[in-house]
């Protein structure tokens, strides 16, 4: 019967080893793929720049969500070299073409002053509450990791906003900002599930903060009970990575949008009216911004609010929650955002549609250079005027 020296022996000679010199170049290539097999504990007190970490004993059931491209260069590692040899030889029996094992394993690299971090590991809380998010290969640990250390801003605490921000709480975005100055009303709670009877009068904001962080501590809810205007949206927009817009007016979602595309910060769109709702994603110059959607708002006459024309209260909960989706989408980078695509809802007959939306070469936001636009008030562009109204938005 072999011994456990025989089986390595004859491991090693079917996989390609490197030092960990050689392994330092490759690691340095572009496109090379660092993976570390050790166990959970050992990761956390240290490893490789930018590695993937699957323990050994997961290795075959998870690298193929991991690292799905079986033509991709990988250069393995564990603590001494060993347990990568039978990774490595694990991965070229799966089907993975371009492995090698790095000999020495991270102990020598580390004792060789070659470059290495502390990781940013979930604590055994945080491994519980986010469990099924960790189980999904397009999240996994690191994924989790960035939702925490991403920060979004909401535009309104009320029916688009408070979906929105109780499920970006629940998937655990480390902040959440949020932009809104009126104070909860009886007739809001209908529908801004973020409120309850008790905080009829209260602030808007503070309630939503009430909320947000009993649901999940993990969450920095920074509240601004002020009015968004021109005078104050860069500095409120300045450091977050995506806006989610639940505005319900043209004037606020023309400057939600100016400020967008003057910061290069993504504004995940929603709107309700009535029975249906549309959700779309303006990612700044890759996409068609809002004002190529809508170049000029409708009448006013055409455009009531939800305060005068009603809204069904299911209704924004779906919007919202979209406008959440599409969100952890951006942060994680994963799947297909509505970038350049317009998703239209009709509660009635419960349908969804998807329209294109190009972009305007002559656009007077997204067309020119970001240092050229100028951020101001657009309250006289809901006057009444005899311009045919666009789409809805």
């Amino acid at each position: 019967m072999p011994s456990f020296r025989d089986l390595l022996k004859s491991t090693r000679e079917r996989i390609r080893e490197v030092d960990t010199s050689g392994a330092a170049v490759e690691v340095a290539g572009a496109g090379t793929v660092v993976l570390d097999v050790r166990e959970p504990d050992e990761y956390e007190q240290g490893a490789l720049p930018g590695a993937v970490h699957i323990p050994r004993g997961h290795l075959e059931s998870q690298v193929e969500g991991r690292i799905p491209d079986r033509d991709a260069h990988i250069v393995v590692y564990c603590a001494g070299g060993t347990r990568s040899a039978f990774a490595a030889d694990t991965l070229t029996q799966l089907g993975y073409t371009d492995v090698a094992s790095m000999a020495g394993g991270f102990n020598k690299w580390k004792d060789e002053g070659r470059p290495w971090r502390t990781p940013a590991v979930l604590s055994a809380d945080q491994r519980n509450r986010y469990q099924r998010h960790l189980l999904l290969p397009e999240v996994g640990g690191a994924g989790q990791q960035k939702l925490l250390d991403s920060k979004v801003l909401l535009i309104g605490a009320g029916g688009l906003g408070s979906p929105a921000a109780l499920y970006l709480a629940a998937a655990g975005v480390g902040t959440l900002g949020i932009v809104d100055m009126d104070v909860v009303d009886a007739s809001n709670l209908q529908r801004q599930i973020l409120h309850n009877f008790d905080r009829v009068g209260e602030r808007k904001v503070d309630s939503a903060k009430k909320t947000l962080t009993a649901m999940n501590p993990d969450v920095d809810v920074v509240t601004y009970d002020v009015r968004l205007g021109a005078d104050n949206i860069l500095g409120i927009f300045a450091g977050y990575d995506v806006v989610v817009d639940g505005t319900d007016n043209f004037p606020t979602r023309y400057l939600v949008n100016d400020a967008s595309v003057k910061l290069d910060i993504p504004v995940v769109h929603g709107s309700i009216f009535r029975f249906e709702g549309q959700a779309s994603v303006y990612l700044p110059h890759h996409g068609p911004c809002y004002r190529c959607q809508v170049p000029e708002p409708p009448p006013a006459e055409l455009a009531p609010s939800c305060a005068e024309a009603g809204v069904l209260g299911v209704l924004p909960g779906i919007i919202g929650s979209v406008q959440a989706m599409e969100t952890i989408k951006l942060l994680l980078g994963i799947g297909e955002p509505l970038v350049g695509r317009l998703l239209a809802y009709d509660a009635l007959d419960e349908s969804f549609r998807t329209f294109r939306v190009n972009r305007d070469p002559g656009c007077p936001a997204c067309s020119i250079p970001p240092d050229q636009l100028v951020i101001a008030e657009y309250d006289e562009l809901c006057m009444p005027h005899p311009i045919a109204p666009p789409p809805a938005a």
